[in-house]
């Protein structure tokens, strides 16, 4: 599963309104900058019991939706604007309910907002970033089924899902990255000064929430929130009712006929995939409706006129053989012609501003009094970011214990993967966490992905063809970890050095939103996994990444070799047109590139159809409707996404618990041709 494997592919044009928003509010920001610092309290103080309550909740509510996510398309925008807004407004409601009851609730401050988005944040990051719609659900028997008979998948490999091995793996490999890269932490903040564009924009969201304007616009974002947080749960329950059986319901209304539908073009009232869109920018939403007419509406039609000469008749469609590897090797050269563009690029542009700052280039430019005064304040925010230092001897310390602790207990899970693999892997994750990091920071992409599909490869290569696959798939889950929390960590640190919270407060709301997320994700998980029909190629819970990395393993062990005919040539050229595209969105002028798409984007729905490209596009369409007839009510945006995203996600866990009841929808409603 991808996090949209970009963070650029998540935009959130809400974010210069809220920025408008708190400068309206702040005449003077070096007034409110200096109350502000007057106000400041000690980092365990910012900490707080009722903000860990609050982000245990939320964290436990975006695992559910993130986690339906991951098993349906597998592409999840980011979130951390809806978990911030959502931790003001839980925690101001609260503070506010206590108010009028007579009692004196301590502050709510935009420190103790800013730790309780952050160990939200960690708690459901690991419900993609831990592999449960990718790499360890790649493990199961069902996803080794589905690859099909070749050397590369060998007899007995697979391991199916549980409870005990999966929360043991999280705890040994998900919190080392957080501490990998601490001590460079005053180096890419305060002295290099990266951006990190989402931790800068969360903060100035932050800092919007906790200003006049912020607590009259809560009001209107709360009753949003709640109305179609409500509108969603009540759709979504009233829809179970139609689907008591396969092909069932209003997921499965053929908006466009019946011959569109059976090429999966409707409009299936996934609400939760209408809130994604209204996050996600247009191109992103017009990306995935692209790649479904290209596969769906083109390609796969074409090569099923080719049935019984491309690939044998007789064999089911689900087949690796047979037209869904078509689908599958088409939408990985994409996937792969995509990432391995970015990762040579940030390398450069990496490499380029290093070598650049350890020759002392400076541009210069005119310093104005606004500069002046821009340069104080910063000064200040680097004074209490420098104050919450935390030892250097700690996290290396820390980080070679959990690492030994990983060299123990991974091989006794996996006999697959030998210690020595878990070694280099945790060498390997501060210098690979340091490029990441710093790239990150430049470009806002992070590109842990793409470094755990380089490991998934060597790894598999290098283990051969009996261990390969399980080694290859285990030791990039933790290869992605390691970089992929460093640079998470320090997007967050970014947005504490913008509030004034300290770094050690936000450390410890990372490290406690990790281990709740060790344990939420795998229940929730095992929820899902026992309640419906995971990795059914034909059903709604297809999760396509899982049978994505494992042929990427296998790929890894057997090369091109694995490929159905025809498929290798059709896979170049795919691998090229994301290397073409992407250089084409950069040597463009700015206007022009809005309408170069991501080939990430339109990977997705070569395997899991067109459908929830269409949901997107109407959240695109909602968002883009709503600015035309009234601008100034655009901040509402996220507070509706938000609630619907939550609601229809909120209902998948009371009808995986119906369906673990055996208790089934009492009507199927479905649709056939009139004659």
């Amino acid at each position: 599963m991808e996090r949209a494997d970009a963070d650029r592919m998540q935009v959130a044009p809400e974010i210069g309104r809220h920025r408008e928003a708190a400068e309206d509010a702040e005449a003077d920001p070096a007034r409110e900058l200096e109350r502000e610092l007057e106000r400041l309290q000690p980092w365990r103080e910012q900490v707080t019991l009722r903000g860990m309550v609050a982000a245990a909740l939320i964290g436990f509510v975006f695992t559910v939706i993130v986690m339906k996510i991951a098993l349906t398309t597998g592409l999840v925008p980011t979130l951390n604007i809806s978990a911030a807004l959502l931790a003001f407004l839980l925690l101001r409601g609260w503070t506010s309910a206590l108010e009028r009851l007579g009692f004196s609730p301590r502050a709510f401050t935009r420190q103790e907002n800013t730790v309780v988005q952050t160990c939200a944040v960690a708690c459901y990051t690991i419900a993609f970033g831990g592999g449960f719609g990718s790499t360890l659900l790649g493990l199961n028997k069902r996803t080794y089924e589905l690859a099909g008979n070749s050397p590369g998948n060998v007899s007995g490999s697979y391991k199916e899902p549980g409870i005990g091995w999966m929360v043991g793996f999280l705890l040994a490999i998900s919190f080392a990255g957080n501490l990998s890269l601490i001590p460079l932490r005053k180096a890419f903040v305060v002295d290099y000064k990266l951006t990190y564009p989402s931790g800068t924009a969360t903060a100035v969201l932050i800092n919007g929430f906790h200003t006049a304007q912020g607590n009259k616009n809560a009001k209107l974002q709360l009753h949003g929130f709640l109305k179609y947080f409500g509108c969603s749960l009540f759709w979504s329950f009233f829809q179970w009712f139609y689907t008591a059986g396969n092909a069932c319901g209003f997921v499965q209304f053929p908006t466009f006929g019946l011959k569109a539908w059976k090429q999966t073009f409707f409009f299936d009232f996934g609400l939760t995939y209408v809130g994604a869109g209204m996050i996600c920018s247009h191109l992103v939403n017009l990306s995935t409706l692209l790649g479904a007419v290209i596969s769906w509406g083109i390609m796969w039609p074409l090569i099923n006129k080719h049935k019984g000469d491309w690939y044998p008749a007789n064999i089911p469609e689900s087949s690796m053989t047979s037209l869904y590897g078509y689908k599958s090797f088409l939408c990985i050269a994409l996937i792969m012609g995509d990432g391995m563009y970015h990762f040579v690029k940030v390398t450069g542009v990496t490499a380029k501003s290093l070598h650049d700052r350890l020759n002392h280039k400076r541009v210069s430019s005119t310093v104005s009094d606004e500069g002046d005064m821009a340069s104080l304040d910063d000064l200040q925010r680097d004074e209490v970011f420098k104050q919450g230092t935390v030892p250097s001897w700690t996290a290396y310390t820390s980080y070679f214990i959990l690492g030994a602790v990983a060299v123990i207990t991974v091989p006794i899970m996996f006999n697959q993967v030998k210690w020595y693999y878990v070694i280099i892997a945790y060498a390997l994750g501060p210098v690979l966490g340091f490029a990441n990091s710093y790239g990150t920071g430049l470009t806002d992409i992070n590109m842990g992905y793409n470094y755990g599909k380089i490991a998934l490869f060597v790894f598999a290569a290098w283990a051969g063809k009996d261990n390969g696959v399980i080694a290859g798939l285990v030791v990039g889950t933790m290869v992605k970890q390691l970089v992929l929390v460093s640079a998470d960590l320090m997007h967050d640190l970014k947005t504490g050095h913008l509030t004034l919270t300290s770094p050690r407060s936000m450390l410890v709301g990372e490290l406690i939103g990790t281990a709740m997320g060790c344990f939420i994700s795998p229940l929730t998980f095992m929820l899902f996994y026992k309640a419906f029909d995971i990795g059914n190629p034909d059903g709604y819970w297809k999760a396509p990444y899982a049978l994505i990395y494992r042929n990427m393993a296998i790929l890894g062990i057997e090369g091109l070799s694995a490929l159905p005919k025809h498929c290798l040539s059709l896979s170049i050229g795919f691998f090229a047109f994301a290397v073409l595209t992407n250089v084409l969105r950069d040597a463009l002028p700015p206007r022009y590139k809005q309408y170069v798409p991501f080939p990430t984007a339109m990977a997705v729905p070569f395997l899991v159809g067109a459908s929830f490209a269409i949901d997107m596009c109407v959240g695109s369409l909602v968002v883009f409707v709503w600015n035309k007839m009234n601008k100034e009510a655009a901040f509402m945006v996220p507070s509706v996404a938000s609630g619907l995203m939550c609601g229809d996600g909120i209902w998948t866990f009371p009808s995986s618990l119906l369906a673990l009841a055996k208790i089934k929808p009492p009507i199927c409603m479905k649709f056939t041709p009139g004659s």
